[in-house]
């Protein structure tokens, strides 16, 4: 969490651009061409984690599921941003933090879900992507801070300091 502290999204509308980005990226990529699976499957290099795949009647041609460095590095600086937010906010009911925490758990749950279902590999970004945006703006909903949410930047917070 340190290292993504020193990195900054700026602003909810960036991060969630961001996030809408790269969730079409990793779509293309992962099922418009054989590019990422042959990256995650042939290349040997510190930008993958290997989890080992559960066990099953079906042989497999890779017995592993992959979680690239950008399914993991881009949502953290996400979730990240929304510790902040929970930082200058201040939230009655729900944290930021937290549902966006859970919310990352539950979107690479589905995924390595699908990926088991399907005997395919998944772009992790189609699950942890809507499940962090949405968590996020359900959140803000649920805390009567939707508008403080959706306008939130980093910017704010020296703002409510200096106040």
């Amino acid at each position: 969490m340190v290292s993504l502290g020193a990195i900054s999204l700026g602003s909810f509308q960036t991060g969630a651009i961001l996030l809408a980005g790269l969730f079409c990226y990793d779509i293309f990529w992962v099922f418009g061409t054989d590019v990422m699976m042959t990256v995650a499957t042939k290349v040997e290099a510190p930008i993958k984690f290997l989890y080992t795949a559960p066990p099953s009647d079906t042989p497999k041609d890779y017995p592993f599921s992959v979680l690239g460095l950008g399914d993991v590095v881009i949502p953290g600086l996400f979730v990240r941003f929304m510790a902040k937010v929970d930082e200058v906010l201040q939230p009655k009911n729900l944290s930021y933090f937290t549902t966006a925490t859970f919310a990352y758990g539950a979107g690479l749950a589905a995924c390595f879900g699908a990926n088991e279902m399907f005997q395919n590999g998944q772009p992790a970004l189609l699950y942890l992507d809507p499940s962090l945006v949405g968590s996020a703006l359900a959140c803000a909903a649920v805390n009567n801070q939707l508008s403080e949410v959706w306008e939130f930047e980093e910017s704010s917070e020296e703002k409510v300091e200096e106040a």
